[in-house]
């Protein structure tokens, strides 16, 4: 179990801590509320381009690594559709490092013509290697806009084109910084052996005094439910055929999300699961197979997923696959392999805890979701689920009218 304490300053912004007596190592993690669900279809990318642009430094601290390096410390980022984050871990004793450096670059990032255009060009070239000229590199994004026909997770973090980053002017940078990079739309987390009031007394130190600027942030439309079965065929000069069937689920809080977990673990959770025992190695139909859920705080997808063997057919692939899913409708799920998961979940949960940069990065996440206690719930839950929910759950969800089937194939 993860103690906590948790503070609002008079700024809005949130502070948890956690205090663990067996490190001498403090993590210190921000979590901004921006994501990529918060840009517009016309100008994507800027919730990842500002993951760049928080490490170019402020008009106080040109480079922002070196006092990190000094302090001992290590620091890194991501950005995903819901929110972005940051994080340092350093000794205890230099703590006040790593909330000087944050709270410093809330307010006085750099946002020169000139450091915005050096990111814009980093982030540009990323987007060429990693998804238009990387094998597959575009698979996700072209998933994305099948499952998802209004709400923005139809586009993935690094945007929809490198147009949108390399025409965003400064202005609309500035102003996606001050709308979402300020108190009240932050969420700060500390696991350390201090006690939590004197992380708050740290926390209103170095943040106290940083005026809040909230916006009004849009609502998000849900997404409508999928009644008809999607498909697309799309041909690239890859090594070999992928098949990859998506459902829409249910979003992070729902008990959807927990059962698509379990069940995504039961299919290909490690060499011993369903996928890999039957397909690659009894059957011998893919090169690797998997099955995982997107994770996302709003309607999510449970995604199928395999490259075939150049022996096999692109409609063997894709019966295989039906043929799992009315395996689990089926409910022919043993006891077994249910406690192996549930045994498996809960070891790397605890695990999770004896680390301080994890907890407090959990800490942050499930206050940002809307549920902190839910951080010491979800043993509970996972251990309480059937194979009957399971089975039901695959029923509900594993319908061919919420289906999205997408052929990436080999180009001959």
């Amino acid at each position: 179990m993860i103690t906590y304490q948790k503070k609002t300053l008079k700024n809005s912004l949130t502070v948890i801590a956690n205090r663990d007596r067996a490190s001498r190592m403090a993590a210190v993690n921000i979590l901004y509320r921006v994501g990529a669900r918060n840009e517009r279809a016309e100008r994507t990318g800027l919730a990842h381009l500002f993951e760049h642009l928080m490490f170019r430094g402020t008009h106080n601290v040109p480079d922002f690594d070196t006092p990190v390096q000094m302090a001992c410390g290590e620091n890194n980022a991501f950005t995903n559709n819901d929110y972005t984050d940051f994080y340092i871990t350093l000794p205890v004793d230099n703590i006040e490092t790593a909330l000087w450096l944050e709270s410093d670059r809330m307010t006085g990032l750099n946002l020169s013509a000139e450091a915005v255009e050096i990111e814009k060009r980093v982030v540009i070239e990323e987007f060429r290697q990693r998804y238009l000229n990387q094998p597959y590199g575009d698979q996700n994004m072209i998933l994305r806009d099948m499952v998802y026909t209004s709400h923005p997770y139809r586009w993935a973090t690094i945007g929809i084109s490198p147009d949108h980053i390399e025409h965003a002017s400064l202005e609309e940078i500035q102003d996606f910084y001050h709308r979402f990079y300020h108190p009240s739309n932050a969420i700060l987390s500390v696991s350390a052996d201090i006690e939590p009031e004197r992380v708050f007394e740290l926390a209103e130190k170095w943040f106290g005094d940083i005026e809040d600027t909230p916006y009004p942030i849009p609502a998000i439309t849900p997404e409508p439910e999928q009644r008809e079965a999607r498909r697309k065929t799309v041909e690239r000069d890859v090594p070999a055929t992928t098949i990859t069937i998506a459902f829409q689920m249910g979003d992070r809080l729902s008990r959807d999300f927990f059962l698509g977990d379990i069940t995504s673990d039961l299919l290909a959770g490690g060499d011993s699961a369903r996928l890999y025992e039957r397909l690659i190695k009894k059957k011998q139909l893919f090169a690797n197979v998997n099955a995982y859920i997107s994770g996302d705080v709003d309607r999510g997808m449970f995604v199928f997923t395999g490259q075939l063997h150049p022996t096999t057919s692109e409609a063997e692939a894709e019966a295989a696959f039906w043929e799992e899913i009315d395996d689990l409708k089926s409910c022919n799920i043993t006891s077994y392999e249910l406690e192996k998961v549930k045994n498996k979940f809960e070891a790397n949960t605890l695990f999770g805890e004896l680390n301080v940069m994890n907890k407090a990065m959990n800490l942050g996440y499930y206050e940002m979701i809307g549920d902190l206690p839910l951080i010491n719930r979800e043993v509970d839950i996972y251990r309480s689920l059937s194979a009957e929910d399971v089975a039901d759950f695959s029923r509900r969800t594993f319908r061919p009218e919420n289906s999205s089937t997408l052929i990436y194939r080999a180009k001959q």
